[in-house]
């Protein structure tokens, strides 16, 4: 992992509990300030290696090896070209209120992690993103919450955003644990402005200046490129989120019972907001090409970049406690600590566990004994869960609202 161990911080543990992003309007926006790089990190020379230490009867990948040039992605498990493979994906937060629509380039992630925003009002995206060379942006893009922050940490990938509240992301936004690509604005002390430009024509459109920003993979690149950040990885021991089945097995979970329908957050406009209640998105399984096609506003939800419906493999539900942390709105999410869920692959609906133990303490000093990833569980069985090949989508639901999750 590209963790570097630091000295503590002389911030305030309450505020690195807390680390806490907002929404971005006009005033959020500060005159661009030119930055210099960082020194470079040293880049690990990649090596194949395992994706935990389960293997249950070899159904789960293991060791990588190359075949024609190619190896399992650590995201998707699907055969992809090596190069790409060990790419160090990044993680590009993306806003999914009904006023941000459309998205252009959110199919194209291999992982996208889904949670509620302030006061649970809509939805918030973050996409991760390796195998995006075919991409030329991704739109529009929105600031941070720290929660997706620390989820983005478990796949050691690059930080991409435009907007923050400093006092709460800032400290651990600009730890020597991150690396982050960042458009400017106030609290942010590395930032990239090549990577990012308006859409002149959502201006044109009326769009709030919030929904019009845009990130370009030529300007991303150039800007890992003068930040020295490490573009390669696994890095020696690293460990991933997810495992996924072999080629020669299929991750059936016969046992248990048939679903086709999934509400993370209601079938319906609930009473109460819970985040997932203003688009009401839902996935529906195809069970001809083992796909979960995802709708919400009533629609198809369709990636405007090239046409298509967003659909994934595997949808994972993972309930969080949380808490209103101040007069705002502004949610605490806990992704660290033990909790439940569910899994849904190949049409069936499995209760699973999750436990997390957060690599760095209140000052961000890192613990390199701790795990810094997600690990996944079948509640009745305690063993790891294996994950049919392709893409994953995680919803991050508040424990409080756990009863409007449906499935049928």
């Amino acid at each position: 992992m590209h963790f570097k161990r630091i000295a503590k911080k002389s911030i305030c543990a309450a505020a690195a509990v807390a680390i806490l992003a907002t929404g971005c309007s006009p005033s959020d926006y500060q005159p661009h300030t030119d930055v210099s790089a960082n020194e470079p990190v040293e880049t690990v020379t990649p090596s194949p290696s395992p994706t935990s230490n389960y293997d249950p009867g070899l159904m789960a990948i293991g060791e990588r090896y190359e075949k024609d040039g190619q190896i399992e992605s650590y995201l998707t498990g699907e055969w992809i070209d090596t190069e790409i493979a060990y790419r160090r994906p990044m993680a590009v937060m993306i806003p999914n209120n009904r006023n941000a629509l459309p998205q252009y380039g959110i199919s194209y992630a291999d992982i996208v992690y889904e949670a509620p925003m302030e006061k649970c009002s809509c939805t918030r995206l973050m996409g991760i993103f390796q195998n995006y060379g075919d991409l030329e942006y991704i739109e529009p893009i929105r600031s941070s919450r720290h929660y997706f922050l620390l989820e983005a940490l478990s796949y050691d990938a690059i930080y991409c955003n435009w907007g923050l509240a400093a006092a709460y992301v800032g400290p651990l936004l600009n730890s020597d644990l991150v690396d982050n690509v960042s458009a400017s604005v106030s609290g942010v002390n590395v930032t990239a402005d090549e990577a990012f430009s308006r859409d002149k024509d959502r201006q044109e459109l009326g769009y709030s200046l919030e929904y019009t920003g845009l990130m370009t993979i030529e300007g991303y690149n150039a800007a890992v490129s003068r930040l020295g950040y490490s573009t390669t990885y696994p890095t020696k021991n690293f460990t991933f989120p997810l495992n996924f089945a072999t080629d020669l097995h299929y991750a059936e979970y016969g046992d248990y019972g048939n679903v086709t329908t999934i509400y993370p957050g209601g079938d319906h406009n609930q009473s109460s907001p819970n985040g997932y209640s203003e688009l009401n998105p839902y996935f529906e399984y195809n069970s001809e090409e083992r796909l979960y096609y995802r709708y919400q506003n009533d629609a198809p939800h369709i990636d405007e970049y090239n046409s298509e419906q967003v659909a994934v493999t595997n949808v994972i539900i993972k309930f969080v406690d949380g808490e209103a942390l101040d007069d705002q709105g502004y949610m605490n999410f806990s992704v660290s600590g033990v909790g439940e869920g569910l899994l849904f692959t190949n049409g069936k609906c499995i209760p699973i566990t999750w436990t997390r133990d957060l690599p760095f303490d209140e000052n961000l000093e890192y613990n390199s004994s701790a795990y810094a990833q997600t690990r996944y569980y079948n509640a009745d069985t305690g063993e790891e869960i294996i994950l049919n090949k392709g893409k994953t989508w995680i919803c991050l639901v508040w424990d409080k609202y756990r009863s409007f999750t449906k499935y049928y």
